[in-house]
Protein backbone atom coordinates (compact mmCIF):
# COMPACT_ATOMS: atom_id res chain seq x y z
CA UNK A 1 0.00 0.00 0.00
CA UNK A 2 1.75 2.80 -1.14
CA UNK A 3 0.26 6.63 -0.42
CA UNK A 4 -2.71 8.15 0.54
CA UNK A 5 -6.01 6.61 -0.45
CA UNK A 6 -7.42 8.93 -3.25
CA UNK A 7 -10.62 9.75 -1.28
CA UNK A 8 -8.94 11.18 0.91
CA UNK A 9 -11.54 14.41 2.40
CA UNK A 10 -10.16 17.82 2.15
CA UNK A 11 -11.65 19.99 5.20
CA UNK A 12 -9.89 22.96 4.94
CA UNK A 13 -10.29 25.76 2.07
CA UNK A 14 -8.18 28.59 1.18
CA UNK A 15 -8.58 31.37 3.91
CA UNK A 16 -9.17 28.67 6.73
CA UNK A 17 -7.34 29.94 9.92
CA UNK A 18 -5.47 27.09 11.99
CA UNK A 19 -3.56 26.32 15.03
CA UNK A 20 -0.12 25.88 14.96
CA UNK A 21 0.76 22.89 16.79
CA UNK A 22 4.32 23.41 17.41
CA UNK A 23 6.95 25.84 18.78
CA UNK A 24 8.43 27.79 16.50
CA UNK A 25 6.05 30.89 17.52
CA UNK A 26 3.79 31.12 15.04
CA UNK A 27 -0.32 30.62 16.96
CA UNK A 28 -2.89 30.90 14.68
CA UNK A 29 -2.03 30.58 10.45
CA UNK A 30 -4.38 31.21 7.51
CA UNK A 31 -4.21 28.87 4.36
CA UNK A 32 -3.08 30.52 1.41
CA UNK A 33 -2.26 27.72 -0.85
CA UNK A 34 -2.19 23.92 -1.31
CA UNK A 35 1.06 22.67 -2.64
CA UNK A 36 0.17 20.36 -5.76
CA UNK A 37 -3.44 20.73 -6.01
CA UNK A 38 -5.04 19.74 -8.39
CA UNK A 39 -7.68 20.75 -8.67
CA UNK A 40 -11.46 21.62 -11.01
CA UNK A 41 -11.52 24.96 -13.36
CA UNK A 42 -12.81 27.79 -11.08
CA UNK A 43 -13.10 25.49 -7.63
CA UNK A 44 -10.81 27.31 -4.55
CA UNK A 45 -8.23 24.70 -3.51
CA UNK A 46 -8.51 22.97 0.16
CA UNK A 47 -6.12 21.19 2.13
CA UNK A 48 -6.49 17.81 3.54
CA UNK A 49 -4.56 15.54 6.21
CA UNK A 50 -1.08 15.04 5.36
CA UNK A 51 -1.58 18.14 2.42
CA UNK A 52 1.83 20.67 1.78
CA UNK A 53 0.95 24.21 2.39
CA UNK A 54 1.37 27.89 2.31
CA UNK A 55 0.34 29.55 5.09
CA UNK A 56 0.85 33.13 6.40
CA UNK A 57 0.95 33.69 10.43
CA UNK A 58 -1.40 35.60 11.62
CA UNK A 59 -0.75 35.58 15.39
CA UNK A 60 2.78 34.75 16.73
CA UNK A 61 6.59 36.22 17.08
CA UNK A 62 7.01 39.50 15.29
CA UNK A 63 9.75 37.72 13.11
CA UNK A 64 6.97 35.28 11.53
CA UNK A 65 4.17 37.43 11.45
CA UNK A 66 3.12 38.88 8.00
CA UNK A 67 5.56 35.95 6.14
CA UNK A 68 4.67 33.20 3.78
CA UNK A 69 5.61 29.79 5.50
CA UNK A 70 5.56 25.95 4.51
CA UNK A 71 3.29 23.79 6.69
CA UNK A 72 1.94 20.64 6.43
CA UNK A 73 -1.95 19.55 7.83
CA UNK A 74 -1.99 17.52 11.19
CA UNK A 75 -5.55 17.95 12.56
CA UNK A 76 -8.98 18.26 10.89
CA UNK A 77 -12.33 18.88 12.34
CA UNK A 78 -14.25 17.59 9.22
CA UNK A 79 -14.65 13.84 9.35
CA UNK A 80 -12.43 11.77 6.92
CA UNK A 81 -12.89 7.97 6.09
CA UNK A 82 -9.78 5.72 6.83
CA UNK A 83 -9.15 2.55 4.02
CA UNK A 84 -10.09 0.22 7.05
CA UNK A 85 -13.69 2.06 7.33
CA UNK A 86 -13.12 4.17 10.13
CA UNK A 87 -14.44 7.66 10.26
CA UNK A 88 -11.99 9.90 12.13
CA UNK A 89 -12.31 13.92 13.65
CA UNK A 90 -10.23 15.91 15.65
CA UNK A 91 -11.17 18.84 17.83
CA UNK A 92 -9.29 21.10 16.32
CA UNK A 93 -7.33 22.08 12.92
CA UNK A 94 -3.88 22.37 12.81
CA UNK A 95 -0.46 22.42 11.18
CA UNK A 96 3.10 22.24 11.78
CA UNK A 97 5.35 24.92 10.23
CA UNK A 98 7.96 22.70 7.74
CA UNK A 99 10.73 23.60 5.57
CA UNK A 100 9.82 23.14 1.46
CA UNK A 101 10.89 19.49 1.60
CA UNK A 102 9.11 18.42 4.68
CA UNK A 103 11.78 18.88 7.56
CA UNK A 104 10.06 20.72 10.83
CA UNK A 105 11.25 24.25 11.89
CA UNK A 106 9.86 23.11 15.26
CA UNK A 107 11.17 20.73 17.83
CA UNK A 108 8.14 19.96 19.40
CA UNK A 109 4.48 18.85 18.63
CA UNK A 110 1.70 19.57 21.24
CA UNK A 111 -0.76 17.35 20.82
CA UNK A 112 -2.18 14.55 18.62
CA UNK A 113 -1.03 13.90 15.09
CA UNK A 114 -3.38 12.37 12.52
CA UNK A 115 -1.39 8.43 11.35
CA UNK A 116 -2.14 9.75 7.46
CA UNK A 117 0.55 12.76 7.99
CA UNK A 118 2.83 10.82 9.77
CA UNK A 119 3.56 8.29 7.28
CA UNK A 120 3.96 10.85 4.64
CA UNK A 121 6.38 12.94 6.69
CA UNK A 122 8.88 10.74 8.51
CA UNK A 123 10.21 13.94 10.37
CA UNK A 124 6.68 14.52 11.77
CA UNK A 125 6.56 11.32 12.61
CA UNK A 126 9.33 11.55 15.01
CA UNK A 127 8.60 14.67 16.36
CA UNK A 128 5.08 13.72 16.96
CA UNK A 129 4.57 12.70 20.65
CA UNK A 130 1.23 10.88 19.81
CA UNK A 131 -0.22 8.98 16.79
CA UNK A 132 -3.55 8.78 16.12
Amino acid sequence: MKGLAGTQTRGLPTGARLICTDNTGAKIVELVNVLKYHGVARRYPAGGIGDLIIVTVKKGTPELRKKLVNAVIVRQKRPFRRTDGTMVQFEDNACVLTTPNGETKGTDIKGPVAREAAERWPRIASTASTIV
